[in-house]
């Protein structure tokens, strides 16, 4: 005769795994490079004519805007190669107090970007990148500058325990006139709505089997 015992095990796994992906934790943390999954293609903008127009550019899926308008930021090859931004790349020849604002195709949860700023010692809070869900902010980390190696940069890299689907990015104006980004990289570790109901009803599935088995015990 089957227990109750593993029946009450699958349904409180069951119970545990819908639960994991609806509880709020708006949890951010600082990663490298390396947190992205093994393939996973950085978005440059290698190819683009040097004066293309970012706001309203979509490029690798990815719709940018920048609220400040035209003529502001550009597809350019400025400041040149440094450890993590290489032409072609974004740039601003403009008014860098905007938000620069970049709207994925899907969720993610893991998200960064090669940057470098107008000045060539330390700058704290060099870029500051706040994710959203929707209308709903997920989260925000600053990022200091070090010279990468002549202009103040790095690579700003963000993992969140919410997905999101939209990001803003800013610079520290004050102290650089200037910024550029490049080598944009996106992943979702998290796994899918779909594959977690697929995964549920499995598990309602043969924990209704064991029922059954036990009726007719």
């Amino acid at each position: 005769m089957i227990t109750a015992r593993p029946m009450k095990l699958i349904i409180a796994l069951f119970v545990f795994l819908v639960s994991a992906t609806s509880i709020a934790r708006a949890d951010v943390i600082s990663v490298g490079p390396g947190a992205f999954p093994g393939g996973t293609v950085p978005i440059t903008f290698t190819g683009l004519a040097t004066g293309t127009e970012v706001n309203g550019l979509t490029v690798g899926g990815i719709l940018f805007n920048y609220s400040l308008g035209n003529g502001q930021v550009i597809i350019d090859g400025g400041p040149g190669t440094t450890n993590n931004v290489a032409p072609q790349n974004i740039v601003s020849i403009g008014n860098n107090t905007g938000i620069l604002t970049l709207t994925l195709s899907g969720l993610a949860n893991t998200f960064g970007y090669g940057y470098a700023v107008l000045n060539t010692v330390n700058v704290a809070s060099a870029t500051t990148i706040t994710l959203f869900n929707g209308v709903t902010n997920v989260g925000s980390l600053a990022y200091n500058g070090v010279p990468d190696p002549i202009f103040a940069g790095g690579f700003a890299g963000i993992q969140s325990t919410l997905l999101f689907n939209r990001i803003e990015i800013t610079f520290n104006s004050a102290a650089a006139p200037a910024f550029a980004l490049d080598n944009i990289l996106v992943a979702n570790t998290v796994p899918e709505p779909t594959t977690m109901l697929l995964l549920g009803t499995g598990l309602a599935g043969i924990a209704a089997k064991l029922r059954k088995r036990r009726k007719s015990c």
